[in-house]
């Protein structure tokens, strides 16, 4: 399987999850989407299950020098998740990286302004929650948001991404209730090479996603 574009990869995961909400399994369920690549794919997927969608704003802490690299990762205002076992390898320290870890936070608080214009974080305790990205690579950042989730104590936490590392995958089921992860590729190099348009998503995108959501709000499943 190959992906158009984000859109396509929400479809696809939409379809499986509709099979989950024929057996009434995603009562009450709520759409939760990485920004900025994972806004698409859970427009696709909350459509789908006539859900409501909103973002989760969590933000990876790279290696210094290698900031594609992720060592760990915050999602509001909680502590850092970091890999210890790759902090020693590296020989780096957590207090080594706070100047990074503060100004991730400043533009993780800038997300949830910008994306929420004032709008209160919504209700998670006692719902379905529905954690959507593009993909899982390191998963540094899906991790940090299914722990911040799952301290606000969801009936169920499914985490829903179209590729990732199957070794990733694995991880993330000591996370998530429940896990989709459409192709797990043994030759997994990237998120992007299994689109065929993996163009980047702009804050103006995700804006207007959420809007035109919002706009049109899904009846009742």
């Amino acid at each position: 399987m190959h992906f158009h574009d984000r859109q396509h990869a929400g479809q696809e995961i939409a379809l499986r999850l509709l099979e989950w909400a024929a057996d009434g399994d995603l009562n009450d369920a709520l759409v939760l989407a990485l920004p900025r690549g994972g806004v698409p794919v859970a427009a696709q997927v909350a459509q789908a299950l006539k859900a409501p969608l909103d973002v989760l704003v969590a933000r990876k802490i790279g290696v210094p020098g290698q900031p594609e690299t992720g060592i760990g990762a915050i999602a509001a205002d909680d502590p850092p998740l970091f890999d210890e076992r790759a902090l020693e390898m590296l020989g780096l320290s957590e207090d080594r990286l706070g100047a990074d870890v503060a100004r991730e936070r400043n533009e993780l608080h800038r997300r949830e302004d910008l994306y929420r214009n004032g709008r209160p974080a919504p209700r998670v305790a006692g719902r379905t929650v529905i954690l959507v990205d593009d993909g899982l690579a390191t998963g540094v950042t899906a991790r940090a948001a299914l722990h911040h989730l799952r301290q606000q104590d969801p009936s169920r936490l499914i985490l829903a991404v179209p590729v990732g590392a199957s070794d990733t995958a694995d991880l993330m089921r000591t996370e998530a209730d429940d896990i989709v992860c459409l192709i797990q590729p043994p030759d997994f190099h990237s998120v992007g090479q299994w689109y065929d348009d993996f163009d980047q998503v702009s804050d103006d995108d995700v804006i207007a996603i959420l809007h035109d959501l919002r706009s049109s709000p899904p009846s009742p499943s």
